[in-house]
């Protein structure tokens, strides 16, 4: 059975768009037209991915990614807009989605995207079952990360991008690296995802955020795992 695409979207025209060239891929389609209905077809058939407009109908699509995160930090969450306004883009980054495309977009731009996360799902990163610096533990089996014992609830994404750094302490990665080895585009989006990203991974792993102890910046190039 093919891999399963939420498509939650209030017009038609671009579902069906969406939906003939996700099914050329090899993905089953699932569609909603409203937030509500979204938030249904998510909870009765678990997809693999989601497309989420931000405009809908009944909830908007921020809240509909806030309620999905509030029971699955795994499933990836791609918003869709129309928008140009940057906090809008990085209001959907920080409750929880994983990647947005603004309207209008490519449609191979959408498929890559769409590919580059499902295979991040399904991928075993590459680290060790627990990995522990000093009360910093990574652990591979729950896809979590435990601060002084207590889990820090993390998304898949963050999961993702603090396994990354860990697994070469003290290298430098720009955020270029990091768009295409975490969130492994083939192309190089926008860089502010990279940003915002790290700076919900410090709120839930940095004793005190503004000083981090662990995943530090290098003013200019990027970012690094600190032991």
């Amino acid at each position: 059975m093919g891999k399963t695409v939420l498509i939650v979207d209030d017009e038609k025209n671009i579902v069906d768009i969406l939906s003939f060239n996700l099914k050329k891929e090899g993905y089953e389609i699932i569609a909603a037209y409203d937030g509500a209905a979204g938030l249904e077809q998510y909870a009765n058939n678990r997809p693999d991915l989601i497309l989420l407009d931000v405009m809908l109908p009944l909830l908007d699509g921020f809240e509909v990614c806030r309620r999905i995160r509030e029971k699955d930090r795994k499933t990836p969450i791609i918003m869709l807009t129309a928008r140009e306004e940057e906090t809008d883009k990085v209001l959907g980054l920080d409750i929880g989605a994983d990647d947005y495309i603004t309207k209008p977009f490519s449609v191979r731009e959408l498929q890559a995207r769409v590919k580059a996360n499902i295979r991040k799902t399904d991928a075993h990163i590459e680290v060790e079952q627990e990995e522990t610096h000093e009360g910093f533990v990574i652990d591979k089996e729950r896809f979590d990360v435990f601060v002084n014992g207590q889990s820090a609830e993390l998304t898949q994404r963050e999961f993702e991008l603090i396994s990354f750094l860990a697994a070469s302490p003290g290298k430098v990665f720009s955020r270029e690296e990091l768009l295409h080895d975490v969130w492994q585009y083939e192309y190089f989006g926008d860089l502010r995802a990279v940003d915002v990203a790290v700076r919900r991974l410090r709120e839930k792993i940095e004793e005190d955020p503004g000083q981090p102890r662990y995943v530090i910046t290098k003013r200019g190039v990027g970012y690094y795992f600190e032991l």
